[in-house]
C-alpha cells in the first residue's frame, strides 16, 4: 500500500519523465495560445496611461519611484547599455535551456516546475486584460526607451497597440516573472544535492530586475507583481498536487 501511494505521488508531482514529443507539443500549444491572447488583451491606451499614472502616484507615496533615476543612470554609463539589451532580449535562451535541463536531468521535479510555468501563463493573462499598464518608457516623461534605440533584434515593440505585440502589459513584468521561474526551477532541482549552487540561481532574476528598471520597461511595483505571480502559481500547483494525491489515496 505504501509503495502504491509513493508511486501515485511520484506520478502526480513528476517522478516519471513525460513523453518528449507530447511535452514539446503541449508546451508549444501553451506558448502559441499565450502569444495570441496576450496580443489581443489589455490594449486600451487610455486605460493603460491612467493605470500607469495611478501606479506612479503609489510609488511616489511609498518612495519607490526610482524608474526615472535608474534609466538616467544607464544613459550615463553607455558601456553598460549593450549588455543590458542582450540580457533583456536573450533571456528566452535561459528559459528553454532550464526547461530542457530539468526535463533531462531532474525528472523528479520536472512536472512540478512545468505546472508552475503553465500556472503563471494562465494567471497573468486576466491581469493583463483587467489592468493594462503603460511602461515607464511610454508613460514617464524623461525616460529613454533604451531597447528601442539599441535593439539587437532590429527594432522594439510598436508604440501603438494593434501594431505588433501588446505594449501595455507592464504589470506584472514577465521578464522578471520568467527569470524568477528559472531560478525556482534550478532551486527545486539542486536544493538537496547542491544547496549553495541552487541559491546562486536567484542571481538571474536579480539581474533581470535591474535591467528592466534601467531600460525603462518596468516600475518597482511591476517587479513586486512578478514575485506575487510566482508565489501564487507555486501555491496553485501545490494545491493541485495535494488534490491529485487525495483523489488517488
Amino acid at each position: 500500500m505504501a509503495r502504491a501511494h509513493s508511486a501515485v505521488r511520484a506520478g502526480s508531482m513528476g517522478g516519471r519523465r513525460p513523453a518528449p514529443l507530447v511535452e514539446a507539443a503541449g508546451l508549444l500549444l501553451v506558448i502559441l495560445l499565450f502569444t495570441w491572447i496576450h496580443s489581443v488583451v489589455g490594449k486600451d491606451a487610455a486605460a493603460a496611461t491612467a493605470n500607469a499614472s495611478a501606479l506612479q502616484s503609489v510609488e511616489r507615496a511609498l518612495h519607490l519611484d526610482v524608474a526615472l533615476r535608474a534609466n538616467q543612470w544607464l544613459t550615463e554609463h553607455p558601456a553598460l547599455i549593450q549588455p543590458a539589451v542582450y540580457y533583456y532580449r536573450l533571456y528566452y535562451v535561459v528559459i528553454i535551456s532550464v526547461l530542457v535541463w530539468v526535463f533531462v536531468r531532474h525528472a523528479d521535479v520536472y512536472v512540478k516546475i512545468r505546472r508552475t510555468l503553465v500556472a503563471m501563463v494562465v494567471l497573468v493573462l486576466p491581469v493583463y486584460w483587467a489592468v493594462p499598464m503603460s511602461p515607464p518608457r511610454f508613460a514617464l516623461p524623461g525616460v529613454v526607451d533604451i531597447i528601442a534605440e539599441h535593439d539587437i533584434l532590429g527594432g522594439h515593440t510598436a508604440r501603438e497597440a494593434g501594431n505588433g505585440p501588446n505594449v501595455y502589459s507592464a504589470m506584472p513584468s514577465m521578464h522578471v516573472g520568467w527569470s524568477l521561474w528559472c531560478a525556482y526551477a534550478v532551486w527545486c532541482a539542486l536544493r538537496t544535492s547542491h544547496p549553495r549552487l541552487a541559491s546562486l540561481a536567484w542571481i538571474f532574476p536579480l539581474g533581470m530586475t535591474a535591467v528592466v528598471l534601467v531600460t525603462g520597461n518596468h516600475y518597482v511595483l511591476d517587479i513586486a507583481g512578478s514575485v506575487v505571480l510566482l508565489v501564487v502559481s507555486i501555491a496553485v500547483v501545490a494545491a493541485w498536487g495535494h488534490l491529485a494525491e487525495r483523489d488517488h489515496g
